[in-house]
């Protein structure tokens, strides 16, 4: 983007009463473009640490990795919530013209999130043991597990306020500096990982602990990064006084944040805890299992990832249409994303099924464990497809603060559906009942998702929040 225009692009959409709006597809892809390349950067960076674990330290360090995923993801659901309500709120605010009132919801999410982030520091690295013993990490990668989740745990404060800071820049329209923010992260990541390694330039050789060292020290810098170059821009989200000034909870605003924030997170944490679930039912039969599954999960977060843009998109292009008044185009924005997944997910399903051994090679260099992870692969990934149609209708009632339903309907879908499935057809069936499990659990949300919206959200009035 030509740095002379960012302040135009940042404005987002033209107000209302403008001649002429682009077309919506245009209006999606401008938008998600960006995000969807942050967000294969974002992989790319596990990925590629995952890639050096395991073609570097063998299949046991991969399954020490792979076996914290769910509690990291537990932890970051944590600043999912707000920022999912914080993003909601500013895209409002900014679809109003209101800049503001942008500052005054970003303080009090930040200052939120960094509580947050300062007590899962205290708290993981605390009980770090505890964590990985409960989740029945097998006792051979064990010693190595919990060196490198103590100093995960230790960086997510760090983390957290970056992921949180950039939900909320795609509220006022933005996704081309956290991509910017992003590659310098995942450029820090892929040198350093090896580097600590194998003890390049000096540094010392720490074994599997090398990819977390090398995340804290990506988060800092992304962080240094966009402090500077936010500022010298003049984002709407600098570092200036104004939001310094902005940084404290606001309880009206923290009770809206939490209002459209609260069940997402709850939804995210309850997704966490399934697959935490999910989890202790693979290592259950073995470490190979556990890498296997660490290699899938890399694998379908490609896939994944898109989907969940493109419903990010569809709420944030939502959320601006009510600030300006233009409430009628929510479902034309529906119709939009759900034809952007088809084409988008769709497209990279395909490939996923074309090039799976290729894909699952990347991480496993055992043959038995190459075959076991292909198989899951094929089981499930189709059903990412699904998962995005669901997540689009989600993310365009929530545009308009209609949490609850759609979180009831994910909550009640993955624990009443997706952990006793699977706990059923893995003792029928064995690792693969585990997997069929994710489509069963997918086609339900999209069901039950769809009648909410057709048959009660299109006949509700839509109003602005803030």
């Amino acid at each position: 983007m030509n740095h002379n225009h960012i302040a135009s692009a940042l404005a987002g959409p033209a107000p209302a009463s403008a001649p002429a709006q682009p077309p919506l597809w245009r209006s999606f892809l401008v938008f998600l473009g960006p995000m969807i390349l942050a967000n294969l950067l974002q992989s790319l960076s596990g990925t590629l640490n995952n890639v050096f674990v395991g073609q570097m330290l063998g299949t046991q360090a991969l399954a020490a990795v792979a076996g914290l995923f769910p509690i990291l993801f537990f932890f970051i659901s944590l600043v999912i919530g707000i920022g999912a309500g914080a993003s909601v709120l500013i895209g409002q605010a900014w679809g109003a013209r209101e800049p503001h009132k942008v500052k005054a919801i970003a303080g009090t999410a930040l200052t939120l999130g960094l509580v947050l982030g300062g007590l899962v520091a205290l708290f993981g690295g605390a009980f770090t043991n505890a964590l990985l013993g409960a989740l029945g990490t097998p006792p051979d990668v064990m010693p190595v597990a919990v060196g490198y989740a103590r100093v995960m745990m230790l960086a997510m404060p760090a983390l957290l306020v970056f992921l949180l800071l950039t939900q909320l820049m795609r509220g006022v329209g933005d996704t081309v500096t956290p991509l910017l923010a992003l590659g310098i992260s995942t450029a820090v990541s892929c040198v350093l990982t090896p580097a600590f390694i194998r003890g390049w330039f000096g540094l010392p050789q720490l074994g599997v602990t090398s990819a977390a060292a090398a995340a804290v020290a990506s988060f800092i810098s992304a962080l240094a990064f966009l402090a500077w170059y936010m500022r010298y821009r003049k984002h709407p989200l600098a570092l200036d006084r104004e939001l310094l000034h902005a940084m404290r909870i606001d309880p009206r605003l923290l009770k809206l944040v939490v209002k459209i924030g609260l069940p997402t997170g709850l939804q995210m944490i309850v997704i966490s805890l399934a697959e935490i679930a999910l989890l202790s039912m693979v290592n259950g039969f073995g470490s190979q299992a556990t890498a296997a599954y660490g290699a899938v999960n890399q694998v379908v977060n490609y896939v994944q990832f898109p989907a969940l843009s493109i419903a990010i998109t569809a709420s944030i292009l939502g959320a601006q249409a009510i600030g300006r008044g233009t409430p009628e185009r929510l479902r034309a924005i529906t119709r939009t994303g759900l034809k952007m997944n088809l084409v988008v997910t769709g497209t990279l399903v395909v490939l996923g099924y074309l090039f799976s051994r290729h894909l699952i090679a990347l991480f496993i260099t055992s043959a038995p464990v190459l075959e076991l992870a292909q198989v899951l692969l094929h089981i499930m990934l189709w059903s990412s497809l699904v998962f995005g149609c669901a997540s689009v209708l989600s993310g365009v009632m929530r545009a308009s603060g209609t949490v609850l339903v759609p979180t009831a309907i994910s909550i009640f879908c993955i624990a009443a559906i997706e952990v006793p499935s699977a706990w059923v057809l893995s003792h029928r069936l064995g690792l693969n009942g585990v997997w069929i499990a994710y489509p069963i659990t997918f086609t339900a949300m999209l069901v039950l998702q769809g009648l909410y919206y057709q048959l009660v959200w299109r006949k509700k009035k839509v109003v602005r929040m803030v």
